[in-house]
């Protein structure tokens, strides 16, 4: 599963016991930040952390804070 932002995502995600993950999605007009979230079957986890990653290398969108 993958979804916009984190709120809705991770709370089915934990309801069922999935593994999930947040990494950055790029930035609102205001300059705060929003996410993605990555969503995956029980024991998937090691996958979930490569997909993620993959995201955060292929985007550059992370900043970090000041």
């Amino acid at each position: 599963m993958v979804t916009p932002g984190i709120s809705l995502a991770m709370t089915v995600l934990a309801i069922g016991g999935y593994p999930g993950i947040s990494v950055p999605a790029g930035y609102q007009s205001d300059g705060m930040p929003f996410g993605i979230c990555f969503g995956e079957l029980k024991g998937s986890e090691p996958k979930l952390i490569e997909m993620a990653y993959a995201f955060e290398q292929a985007t550059r969108l992370r900043k970090p804070p000041p």
